[in-house]
């Protein structure tokens, strides 16, 4: 279970899934000082997507999606100028249900958003992750590159940190993220690699799982 409050980092385009890893760098001073924070205690961060038209807003509280993903920092390399280069590692969902305006940075309040995965859904998941391989595996020749499934991966681990990592539009990576379970975000993927898939793209960079 997440902590009732965790602070947010709200950015345009990057979207965290449950036990996958996002490196960033910090070095907004709001920012820096949520990092600071969050280092010296549970190291929680709550990351959520912004929603379009933010710019107008982006130094105050622009509208960002009611449901993100928090992650734990796993790495952080504090950089001389007060920036810093962290890593972290998506933990649970959660939904936001209020806001506190007394910090430099935004606080939630939140609710955790559990994922489990029931015996017959993971039967049906294995199945899917076929399909998905072979979905995957034709944009990615198609952009040149070589597929890579690593085997070892389970199937929920895979399917989020492809839908982490491969090229989506980030309102697209958003509806995926809000999908009720793994399995659903499953079906939502390989709905969107066929349909990616008839049409080439010189976009698919087939980042997949290091």
């Amino acid at each position: 279970m997440l902590p009732p409050v965790i602070p947010l980092f709200p950015l345009p385009s990057v979207v965290l899934f449950p036990n996958v890893f996002l490196p960033l760098h910090i070095f907004e001073p709001r920012y820096r000082a949520m990092v600071g924070d969050a280092l010296g205690g549970d190291r929680i961060i709550g990351m959520v997507l912004l929603r379009p038209g933010h710019e107008a807003n982006y130094e105050g509280r622009p509208p960002v999606f009611p449901i993100g993903c928090a992650g734990v920092i796993t790495h952080s390399e504090p950089l001389n100028d007060g920036r810093f280069n962290i890593v972290l590692r998506g933990l649970e969902r959660f939904r936001i249900t209020g806001e506190d305006d007394g910090n430099a940075y935004r606080l939630a309040h939140v609710d955790s958003l559990p994922e489990t995965l029931p015996e017959d859904h993971r039967t049906e998941l294995r199945r899917h992750r076929h399909r998905l391989e072979a979905l995957l595996a034709v944009a990615i020749e198609r952009a040149g590159a070589e597929p890579r499934f690593p085997p070892a991966v389970p199937d929920e681990d895979l399917v989020n940190a492809l839908a982490q990592y491969i090229e989506l539009d980030p309102l697209e990576r958003q509806a995926l993220l809000e999908r009720d379970g793994v399995l659903a975000r499953c079906r939502a993927l390989i709905d969107l690699l066929e349909m990616k898939t008839l049409t080439p793209r010189e976009s698919w960079k087939g980042k997949l799982v290091h």
